[in-house]
């Protein structure tokens, strides 16, 4: 195939349409049944574009068993992370959440973390026949993101629990000898080619015991699914970690205390209920109860900041909490998605209280903690 008849034939897969839109190309085989699944799921968007009826139309319908070959066949044409874009869209152009309340169902989509935000948001709607099917898509997908983010996680933290607890008359094999060095420097002898080290520097020796106290306290409304599924896998790696007491809460107009279901992410997502209003403030309350060791505690808000409470009690419990020594972390999303719609006004008010708020890929969580921990500026991203 020469160059040009390669261009028209892309061209032609981006058009489609029935008249080839222009092109010259038709289209057969394999291309043929390409366009098919494209036009099954994007052919309404000419008829939007231009008013004109009948110009290409939706073909998945409200039908278990088409959508059902629909999924199949796009995941024989398209890599996974198309295929997954793909569902998305699915879902939120062609109304299909309902038919994923059927095992079948369940068992021909590519599970990812959008998918798993759209089950959870079915939970309480799903027969009983459906959610062991929906448990194991659940946790496959868990599974993958604890093998992707622990290792990372418990080598970040780990590290910055040890450099936090850091003594100044340290026994010579807990000596930090490029922290001691540095801080010695004015003391450097060129005669002798050597640094007499005046202060030693070093770690506190390991110990089991808790060194900080971490509450992950989670918005559930229904924007916020995806962080959702993060902040669990996350809250389970660190409740794995002994020098680490990791208390998860989430909360909509009502507060849920999920701490004790934290060994298994999946019960943790099972125990949530996505959507409904929000109350940021009853939520800080709560969490503020919990805390009993202020200087050693760090508090992750994970919420778009649109506040149903009390917003001037919100903001004098997250001043409190900050004046009694806890590390405050306010996230607008924990996700790959970027910065979401958020209330503008109380992102604003938390950053004049030393707070700032931020939207935080899962790749980089582990750095804000592991700064949360050793309380030196958060590392935010660039907008």
């Amino acid at each position: 195939m020469s160059h040009d008849d390669e261009r028209l034939r892309r061209w032609r897969l981006v058009l489609g349409g029935e008249a080839a839109d222009g092109t010259g190309c038709a289209l057969a085989g394999t291309d043929a049944a390409m366009d098919g699944a494209l036009t099954a799921l994007y052919g309404n968007e000419g008829a939007r574009n231009d008013g004109r009826a009948g110009n290409r139309s939706a073909g998945l319908g409200a039908s278990a068993p088409s959508v059902a070959r629909w999924l199949g066949d796009i995941r024989t044409y398209f890599p996974s992370s198309v295929v997954q874009v793909m569902q998305r869209d699915a879902i939120d152009r062609l109304g299909l959440s309902t038919l994923l309340l059927e095992p079948e169902m369940l068992e021909a989509v590519e599970a990812d973390v959008h998918l798993v935000g759209t089950l959870l948001s079915l939970n309480k709607a799903m027969p009983e026949t459906t959610k062991e099917t929906a448990r194991a898509v659940v946790r496959k997908v868990v599974d993958d993101l604890e093998k992707r983010l622990a290792t990372r996680t418990r080598s970040t933290l780990s590290g910055a629990l040890d450099r936090s607890a850091r003594i100044s008359r340290p026994r010579h094999r807990d000596i930090d000898w490029d922290r001691t060095i540095r801080a010695n420097l004015k003391n450097y002898l060129p005669e002798f080619n050597t640094v007499v080290p005046e202060r030693l520097v070093g770690y506190g020796r390991a110990s089991q015991s808790v060194k900080k106290d971490v509450v992950l306290c989670i918005d559930q409304s229904g924007s916020m699914a995806a962080s959702v599924v993060y902040a669990s896998v996350f809250g389970a790696v660190l409740a794995s970690m002994r020098s680490i007491a990791t208390r998860l809460v989430v909360f909509d107009t009502t507060v849920v205390d999920l701490t004790d279901q934290l060994d298994d992410p999946v019960d943790v997502l099972f125990g949530t209920q996505l959507g409904g209003g929000t109350d940021i403030n009853r939520a800080l309350a709560y969490c503020q109860s919990q805390i009993t060791r202020p200087a050693d505690t760090v508090v992750v808000l994970i919420s778009d900041l649109y506040e149903g409470g009390i917003r001037d009690e919100m903001l004098k419990r997250v001043a409190a909490m900050k004046a009694s020594g806890v590390q405050f972390v306010a996230l607008l999303a924990l996700s790959d998605e970027g910065t979401p719609a958020y209330d503008r006004e109380h992102a604003a008010a938390l950053a004049a209280l030393g707070a700032p708020a931020f939207a935080c890929t899962p790749d980089l969580f582990p750095e804000v903690m592991a700064a949360a921990i050793e309380k030196r500026p958060l590392p935010i991203p660039d907008k």
